[in-house]
């Protein structure tokens, strides 16, 4: 019983400690603010696109040409409702987090009601470019022995899926809630696209592990990339305060029909790939390169030497350099 005490005492000035913390720092705490997004909610509405997306493959299965009206029929008004919910939630938090004064949405573009429907509409379109991503997956990669495969399995798929989705959130200036959408995605595929990168039609990306699509980068029809590929920023200029200048473009361009292997990495927002272009693996790029070049490193220098039988360890010798 005197432990019991004692840990209650040690905790009671643990909770000031922290509560003291919280008012020394206000980076890290949303305390008298109001309005926040929903994480978890906001997956959840990932997850109805994905069913919305991709039908009878994510979610309900054994659909039908008979039940998939209702299916459907069912799914978005869920989708409307929660969907309405995080982008007026997110609007008002831009709003508040930046002292707007009154928390209530702007309008225009930034009303929930038109950005919800609009945000709607445009589900059978960004499905058309699904569509081709997931054929151009399928055609880039000969392991792949059917689309269903392609959907079911492979990560690069389902990164672009998600990113298309948030990429037309981004467009109509919804805020936050199209970077969290890309970062889930991020999280379970290990690519990271920024969903305002603009990314042309039969876009594919092959293994995907480690893939890096920045901001303002811009990519044309037709462009297959390989696990580990960076199109980065070369640099981060500042204001005369030394804050980050934003809004400008970092990122680089690379035009239609290009394909660049893995490991490589390219730079800047000046540099641009031009179209049937081939970078391969390991390039580091932070140069513009014409139309119809292949970019590629000089083959390093490998050292292969024979083994020394070995009698026993006491009196293998060490040799330095590479062993087989």
């Amino acid at each position: 019983m005197i432990e019991h005490f004692a840990l209650g005492d040690k905790l009671a000035g643990l909770v000031g400690r922290l509560v003291d913390s919280y008012r020394a720092d206000d980076r890290t705490h949303h305390i008298n603010r109001i309005f926040v997004p929903n994480r978890r909610e906001i997956i959840e509405i990932v997850e109805l696109l994905l069913e919305l997306a991709y039908p009878g493959y994510y979610g309900r299965q054994n659909l039908t040409t008979h039940n998939v009206g209702y299916h459907v029929g069912e799914l978005l008004p869920k989708l409307a409702e929660k969907l309405h919910r995080q982008i007026d939630q997110c609007l008002c938090h831009e709003r508040e987090t930046r002292g707007n004064g009154d928390a209530a949405p702007s309008n225009g573009a930034k009303n929930p009601n038109q950005c919800t429907l609009a945000f709607l509409e445009e589900i059978p379109r960004i499905r058309e470019q699904l569509a081709g991503d997931v054929q151009a997956a399928y055609d880039g990669d000969p392991a792949a022995v059917h689309t269903d495969e392609v959907i079911l399995a492979y990560p690069g798929v389902l990164a672009v899926t998600v990113y298309r989705f948030a990429h037309a959130l981004h467009a109509m200036g919804v805020p936050l809630m199209p970077r969290i959408m890309t970062e889930w995605a991020h999280t379970h595929t290990g690519v990271d696209i920024h969903p305002g990168a603009t990314i042309g039609r039969n876009f594919f990306i092959d293994h995907a592990t480690g893939v890096v699509i920045g901001e303002t980068a811009e990519i044309g029809d037709n462009v297959k990339l390989y696990q580990g590929v960076t199109l980065g920023a070369m640099s981060f200029p500042k204001d005369e305060r030394g804050q980050l200048i934003r809004g400008h473009k970092r990122h680089p361009t690379v035009e239609e029909n290009v394909t660049i292997y893995a490991n490589a990495t390219i730079l800047g927002g000046n540099t641009r790939v031009g179209r049937n272009g081939i970078i391969n693996g390991s390039v580091f790029l932070t140069g513009s390169v014409p139309p119809d070049c292949t970019v590629s490193l000089s083959a390093p220098a490998l050292t292969v030497r024979k083994r020394r039988p070995r009698k026993n360890r006491e009196s293998e010798a060490v040799v330095d350099g590479p062993q087989e």
